[in-house]
């Protein structure tokens, strides 16, 4: 199913497409000389990229081209006629051009399109059929008019007459100063002599019966197309009265001398030309994001306690500082540029070689031909994040360091000192130590960015970011080799002692290590993903914010690596759970997430500055979800403590206590209706899955107390029994013959696989084969399992995630459907990132990746399934 963009955005983003914008990016880059593009006029072209409406006018004649006058001269310039017409192609943008000339001849000369609206006669004529209607009275008084200038200036050398609908124009460029001043005086007395409106537009001197109206053509289609801000840019005193009409967040620009209202002023066409190209630029980026990178093509660093992102060639897209939730320093991802970035780039431009994880480690290499790049975040104290980055080879590197602090909404400055780099203006010190690198720090009045190119012949630079030291010690740089050693050896030592699978052990390992990041070491608690608001549909509003802990998705990503042999994770995890626990009313009270710290989520917000990944919007920041009633995550607490307790084969008292104090959850609240694992943002209701988990919780929790001689509830047993069969009989929706998504529901819903692989219906039940058959069916598509189709009250679509793909898979080894089991696994294999990364969707209609990035849901998945898939592998070899 293809996540459909809206439709307006398509549209654009199709016309934008067609149009040859790759020149206007070599003419923002070009290196020509710039003739009033100050600073500040950049900053608010920024600003008004960003509104919701936005109307872009102008003059013709000496504004959008070089000159007036009929001839092929008065051609608007190249590039300001397309990026006048990309920006009419965008969403939301309109163009439009308000001239003196007729509307006729504005036409055929300036040869844009329909999508730029025209306006000729100084404002007064919006239509072609305008000159029709004017009285036989104002045409003989036209008709004098222009007898008279003929006679009267007609024979003097460069001056010549046009007949307009409502004015005679006299163009006075080609003649000598004396000549056009004196024309001017003669004609401004014929004017006056008639009764009609004197207009001086630049080398044409109009006498129109009537006034310049471009102030009410200006404020004719602010109105009409409902914009909330407006550029205008104009060279004339009629421009002047459309500028003076300008407030709040509009812009007005004067192109050429003269007296003028408007903020800025340009020196010619040519820099207006620059001007339209760069907001083209920016509200372009603003609507569709910067020319966003595959999800699954980003690598993740971390450390234990922080994270980020890189991108395939080697820009850290995405840090936020100290804690996971924390505000962002560097939100390249969702905002371009201007959301912060930390990029190095050969000088001599080459294509990127490759990018690849240093073995069994979560340190990113990424090659040119002639520059190496190798980061990683190395380990420091709570509250402190250490980036190092590691630039090699014998090229010459460009740097850019361009933090944007607090999803770039704090402003900051800049200062170098010696060899190392200070962000002055935050609240937590940040610095870059860098020996050896000379940076040049430049500010647009809020932020600082340093650029510094160095010679790698010389050897290797090592560049290292320290946020939050408030007593930071600068590094050796000959020490580095043995620091990222240490972190090299740290890593593959846990990896050596896992327990991989003979089914893609690489992949799986890369999968271990991935979760391992995600595990926030200094307080136990387990991140969903590392990012906020990477899109479950293109140009969608799905975006949430899953730097957070989730019980059920800490339970599960913990529980893979128990799984695999390491059980640190976990006992990690549920001693943060234990901590929260001693602070809440009763475990039947426990909040589907929590902040990695065990404290609640604060309310969620909309960072309304940034674009988001490819145009998608909203970004937000914290997540309601927190204040929903999710009844299923008792479960998975419960099979992960019976898991722990299998794998050391034995139970500690606080890992009991704790499962205890879930099948209390469970007894209290298991007839309650919730909002179900997706997290529907709708009335509550009795959910399959719910149910099957409150299930597993008791029947896990008597099977651990069996295994290791601990006294039951009475209760349990004969609660899990009513839930079973109250499953069994309310779950089933004859009409779908499947299990469903709640009790009185046709819809379908990937989750209601758990009724048989959690072991609540056998899996050779017809039923349950039935159930299969129908997710099949109804959900797969392609490489992918949706997790419904049903309306779940959120505008947009998604794509399909895989852990319900997953889930099919373990419901195809589990009914015996092997040959099919490693299709779709063979499938979920080919989606893997180029580094081994996964999001948590796929769009296989536009075959895109969606979600954050990567995704704790899909990598547990995937080794769950390696590993079951692996063990069919050893049944198979024993029966031979």
């Amino acid at each position: 199913m293809a996540t459909p963009l809206n439709q307006s955005v398509a549209d654009s983003s199709l016309l934008t497409r067609s149009l040859p914008v790759g020149l206007l990016r070599e003419f923002v880059r070009s290196e020509a000389t710039d003739d009033g593009l100050t600073p500040q006029l950049l900053a608010e072209l920024r600003v008004l990229a960003r509104v919701p409406g936005l109307l872009v006018a102008c003059n013709y004649g000496g504004t959008l081209c070089d000159a007036e006058g009929i001839s092929t001269e008065t051609l608007p310039l190249g590039n300001a006629a397309i990026a006048l017409r990309a920006l009419a192609a965008l969403p939301n943008t309109h163009a439009a051009v308000v001239s003196g000339r007729s509307l006729r001849d504005l036409a055929a000369v300036s040869r844009l399109p329909a999508e730029v609206h025209l306006v000729g006669s100084h404002g007064a004529e919006t239509d072609m059929g305008f000159a029709h209607g004017l009285s036989l009275a104002t045409e003989s008084l036209l008709q004098r008019v222009n007898t008279e200038l003929a006679e009267a200036v007609g024979f003097q050398q460069g001056i010549w007459l046009e007949r307009k609908p409502v004015a005679v124009a006299v163009h006075t460029r080609p003649a000598t100063p004396e000549v056009a001043a004196e024309v001017t005086e003669i004609a401004r007395d014929i004017a006056r002599t008639h009764g009609l409106f004197f207009i001086v537009d630049g080398s044409v001197l109009d006498l129109s019966v009537t006034e310049p109206a471009k102030a009410e053509a200006l404020e004719s289609l602010r109105s009409r197309l409902g914009v909330s801000a407006a550029m205008f840019a104009g060279d004339a005193y009629s421009d002047e009265l459309a500028i003076a009409t300008l407030r709040g967040p509009d812009m007005g620009i004067r192109v050429g001398p003269g007296e003028t209202a408007a903020a800025h002023r340009l020196g010619d066409p040519e820099s207006f030309a620059r001007v339209l190209a760069i907001l083209f630029e920016l509200r372009r980026a603003w609507l569709f994001g910067e020319d966003a990178v595959g999800l699954e093509r980003h690598s993740m660093i971390g450390n234990g306690s922080s994270t980020a992102l890189v991108t395939p060639d080697a820009k850290i897209c995405w840090m936020s500082h100290p804690l996971p939730d924390s505000g962002s320093l560097f939100a390249h991802i969702l905002g371009g540029d201007a959301a912060g970035h930390f990029s190095v780039e050969p000088v001599k431009a080459s294509q990127v070689l490759g990018q690849r994880y240093v073995d069994s480690t979560m340190i990113v290499e990424t090659r040119w031909a002639d520059v190496t790049v190798t980061d990683y975040l190395e380990p420091a104290p709570e509250g402190i994040t250490s980036l190092v980055r590691v630039l090699s080879g014998t090229g010459a590197a460009r740097i850019v360091f361009a933090p944007r602090p607090d999803y770039a909404n704090a402003p900051f400055s800049m200062e170098a000192r010696g060899d190392e780099l200070h962000i002055v203006g935050t609240a937590d010190p940040i610095i870059l130590f860098a020996p050896g690198v000379t940076f040049s720090v430049s500010s647009d009045g809020r932020h600082s960015t340093a650029v510094a190119s160095v010679n790698l012949q010389d050897g290797p630079v090592v560049l290292t970011l320290r946020c939050g030291d408030t007593e930071p010690v600068a590094a050796d740089p000959a020490e580095e080799t043995d620091r990222r050693s240490a972190v090299a050896h740290h890593s593959r030592k846990w990896v050596q002692e896992l327990e991989l699978p003979g089914v893609k052990p690489s992949l799986v390992r890369r999968s271990a290590l991935v979760l391992r990041s995600l595990v926030h070491e200094p307080t136990g608690a387990v991140l969903a993903a590392p990012t906020t608001s990477l899109p479950e549909g293109i140009g969608g509003t799905r975006n949430w914010d899953y730097r957070y802990c989730w019980l059920r998705d800490g339970s599960m990503t913990v529980n893979a690596l128990v799984d695999l042999g390491s059980v640190s994770e976990a006992r990690g995890f549920l001693d943060w759970l234990g901590r929260i626990l001693s602070n809440a009313p009763g475990p039947e009270w426990l909040h589907p997430l929590y902040s990695v710290t065990g404290a609640p989520l604060s309310t969620e917000a909309i960072i309304e500055s940034l674009p988001g990944y490819a145009g998608s919007r909203p970004v937000r920041i914290g997540n309601a979800a927190d204040h929903q009633v999710q009844l299923d995550v008792f479960g998975p607490i419960a099979e992960l403590i019976h898991s722990v307790s299998e794998q050391e084969g034995a139970l500690d008292d606080a890992h009991w206590d704790l499962l205890v104090q879930m099948a209390a959850a469970v007894l209290a609240r298991w007839h309650e209706a919730d909002h179900g694992i997706w997290e529907a943002r709708m009335a509550p209701r009795h959910h399959v899955y719910t149910k099957v988990m409150c299930w597993v919780t008791l029947e896990r929790a008597l099977r651990t107390a069996a295994r290791h001689g601990r006294q039951p509830e009475p209760a349990w047993e004969s609660t899990a029994a009513t839930i079973r069969d109250e499953v069994l009989r309310e779950g089933w929706d004859e009409s779908a013959r499947s299990y469903t998504v709640a009790y009185n529901s046709p819809d379908l819903d990937a989750a209601v696989l758990h009724i048989g692989l959690s072991g609540l219906l056998d899996v050779g039940d017809p039923r349950f084969l039935a159930t299969v058959a129908a997710v099949e069916r109804e959900l797969r598509v392609g490489p992918t399992v949706f997790r419904y189709r049903y309306d779940d009250g959120l505008p947009g679509l998604e794509g399909g995630f895989h852990i319900c793909t997953t889930w099919l898979i373990e419901a195809y080894i589990a009914v015996g459907r092997t040959e099919d089991a490693w299709d779709l696994f063979d499938q979920l294999v080919n989606l893997f990132g180029p580094t081994g990364l996964l999001p948590e969707e796929y769009d296989p209609g536009t075959e895109t990746h969606l979600g954050n990035h990567p995704q704790a849901y899909s990598h547990l998945g995937f080794i769950r399934c390696a590993r079951l898939l692996d063990g069919l592998q050893k049944d198979l070899l024993q029966k031979n």
